[in-house]
């Protein structure tokens, strides 16, 4: 079994314009003062990190590593959420989701995608130059306004839809193949991969590609309501990035799952900073530890509630104190008396 690494924290949603939290060294820096190891740094944020000059430049990398790592900490994985929601996008989201991308594809869908499908490239090989082998990102969407199937979904609709997901995504499954990077999506609700049974639906088209794995985030599983302890007995294998997000979800009397358009605050369900939900994370670090899971354990802080900084302060410590040192020696041991082929075999009758 294996340690599992950490505490780390996701910096997309702590980077802002005033100091620490503008650069990328200051706000390592105040990540490794709150007790954090490690960072996970979003890839479309120019304050961290120019991600086609990282895919590039191997003296580049090197030198945003450097930073990090002078200032006590490493780097988790790269995250183009951003940029892996646009290889697929409906056309209903697209003024949405212009926003994602540079002004000069606003407006082009086709440039915009060719654009995210170049940045998920660019991240492949800026995360082997940066000595990394798991990558974090969204699906996208293409059937996304059609989960809850009113108007009836026409016969074939979501085989064509997967069929071109895959095919978008296939090619890009390949050059994280060559360069040595699992490509871990996050299962999200707005993304075609919402669930562990579209998941699979992916996998079955793009041939069980082996870089195909996953970003587990039991916050997102809260509020679908699904069981999220037994989500990783199915697919801890595929399993090598983790979130550590807390959520609660308790509905009432007038609303459930949807949350009637309310904002965070008045949804049934709800992410929260951690320990504050209702996320059993003492079962899963102890299942991720008992299925041999080698990352690290991110704080992704999402909470309508409490400040974002105190939540860093607290999740720093959370983590630390649910990470598992794991035995490498059976308690038992004491009582052992040894054996061998024979004996074993004196102990069955067998002889």
């Amino acid at each position: 079994m294996k340690t599992i690494k950490g505490p780390g924290i996701f910096l997309a949603q702590f980077m802002g314009d005033k100091a620490p939290f503008n650069n990328l060294k200051s706000i390592c820096m105040w990540a490794e003062s709150l007790g954090f190891v490690g960072v996970q740094i979003p890839s479309w944020d120019a304050r961290c990190i120019d991600l086609q000059k990282a895919a590039e430049s191997v003296t580049y990398a090197d030198e945003i590593r450097g930073i990090v790592e002078e200032s006590g900490m490493k780097i988790t994985e790269l995250s183009t959420h951003l940029q892996g929601q646009l290889v697929a996008v409906h056309p209903a989201y697209d003024a949405q989701f212009d926003g994602f991308a540079p002004a000069s594809v606003h407006g082009n869908s086709k440039a915009r995608t060719e654009w995210a499908v170049q940045q998920l490239k660019y991240a492949a090989k800026a995360s082997r130059n940066l000595g990394l082998d798991a990558h974090a990102t969204f699906s996208g969407a293409l059937l996304w306004h059609t989960v809850y199937p009113w108007p009836q979904r026409p016969a074939g609709l979501v085989e064509t839809g997967f069929k071109e997901l895959a095919k978008r995504w296939r090619p890009i499954l390949d050059v994280f193949d060559e360069n040595g990077v699992d490509l871990c999506y996050e299962i999200h609700p707005g993304e075609d991969l919402h669930d562990g049974v579209s998941y699979e639906m992916f996998l079955d088209h793009v041939d069980q590609h082996p870089r195909a794995c996953l970003l587990y985030d039991p916050s997102h599983f809260v509020l679908q309501c699904l069981d999220y302890k037994a989500y990783i007995d199915h697919y801890h294998e595929r399993i090598r990035m983790f979130h550590v997000k807390d959520a609660e979800f308790n509905p009432t009397g007038k609303q459930g799952v949807y949350g009637g358009y309310q904002n965070w605050v008045d949804r049934a369900g709800r992410f929260r900073s951690l320990g504050d939900g209702q996320v059993d994370f003492k079962a899963i670090f102890s299942k991720l530890a008992a299925y041999d899971y080698k990352g690290w354990a991110v704080m992704e802080w999402e909470c309508a509630l409490k400040h974002p900084e105190d939540g860093a302060a607290e999740g720093a410590v959370f983590i630390r104190d649910h990470i598992i040192r794991v035995t490498e020696k059976a308690f038992d041991d004491f009582a052992g008396t040894g054996s061998d082929e024979n004996f074993n075999r004196r102990i069955l009758g067998l002889d």
